[in-house]
């Protein structure tokens, strides 16, 4: 495969011929999406286009070995889940597809690495293993040319110390936060730091009430003074991410795109700006599987950013159906 022609997409028509063509291959070599695509009774020389590929279910990442036949995987991504619930699993057959996806997305929205330092305050995601957001942190981490990058775990004092040296110093900043864990912070230190980057990786883990992203953000932003905090969307079965500087718009790298698909009717796509499940293309999937049937309900808009609206509760899907309960 020619990854330099995936990372380089410029326009619908190179992103469609790709798409095609990853199409043809999995068919050809990801056995579970062959017998999803087959169980539809998809007529495949009618696929002409991308909207037309099916979209195989997320749920069948929990139950099912993802991976193109004859292909072993060099690492597994696994999900976070509380006790007793079945998490997913992302067999990645090169790790250096995933790199090249994350490293050149990450310089597109934010500039080069090497002049940022790196800090991560991600307690939840330390202390499990197989998180493709920590793989991705460690490589960014290695290749920031900044002494102060590093992982903070629950050491909030020397987190507040490095961010006062850093804002002193002009150095661009992006602190990686899991929610509960920057509202712990912001419990005991306000810091006036316009310039930094916060990026909220979502989830309270069980450590404090649920809330709405408005007033998380509202709070942050307060403390920090910034004028918006960052997201990132990205899934342990996704190998590329979109990102959001504020107000929860997201945008992505020209190989993924996101499609919205009818709630009550899942082989349907929808209009722009209407709400529904996500569908999301993911090219660097090539060896798994690139086109994803997402539990995630959202809209995209017409200059193609889009917005996460949240979940389907106790989702569930099944061959091709959606199950809302």
């Amino acid at each position: 495969m020619n990854w330099d022609r995936v990372f380089a997409i410029q326009n619908e028509t190179e992103f469609n011929e790709i798409c095609l063509e990853t199409f043809h291959f999995q068919m050809e070599n990801t056995s579970i999406y062959r017998q999803y695509v087959q169980y539809l009774n998809k007529k495949i020389h009618t696929i002409d286009h991308y909207t037309k590929i099916p979209f195989l279910p997320i749920e069948l990442f929990k139950s099912q070995e993802i991976i193109a036949d004859n292909f072993s995987p060099e690492i597994v991504f696994t999900s976070s889940g509380t006790t007793g619930v079945t998490t997913s699993k992302h067999l990645v057959a090169k790790k250096e597809v995933y790199e090249e996806s994350f490293r050149t997305a990450f310089e597109q929205f934010y500039g080069k690495i090497d002049n940022i330092a790196i800090l991560a305050l991600l307690p939840s995601y330390l202390e499990r293993t197989g998180s493709s957001l920590i793989y991705m942190i460690n490589d960014l981490m290695q290749h920031s040319q900044q002494p102060e990058s590093d992982y903070f775990l629950y050491n909030h004092e020397e987190l507040y110390q490095t961010l006062i040296k850093l804002k002193a110093r002009g150095t661009k900043t992006l602190l990686f936060g899991v929610t509960f864990a920057l509202l712990d912070f912001i419990e005991k230190y306000e810091l006036t730091f316009p310039e930094l980057i916060i990026m909220e990786t979502g989830g309270m883990k069980g450590k404090r009430k649920e809330m709405v992203r408005e007033e998380i953000h509202d709070l942050l932003c307060k403390s920090f003074q910034v004028p918006g905090i960052h997201s990132e969307y990205g899934m342990t079965e996704l190998l590329s991410q979109g990102y959001s500087y504020g107000n929860g718009i997201f945008r992505h790298p020209n190989w993924m795109k996101i499609l919205i698909r009818e709630t009550n009717d899942p082989l349907t796509l929808t209009e722009n700006k209407k709400t529904g499940a996500i569908n999301v293309i993911d090219l660097a999937n090539r060896y798994s599987c690139s086109f994803i049937a997402t539990q995630d309900l959202g809209k995209i808009y017409d200059d193609g950013s889009f917005e996460v609206l949240g979940r389907f509760d106790q989702s569930d899907i099944r061959g091709c159906n959606l199950l809302v309960q």
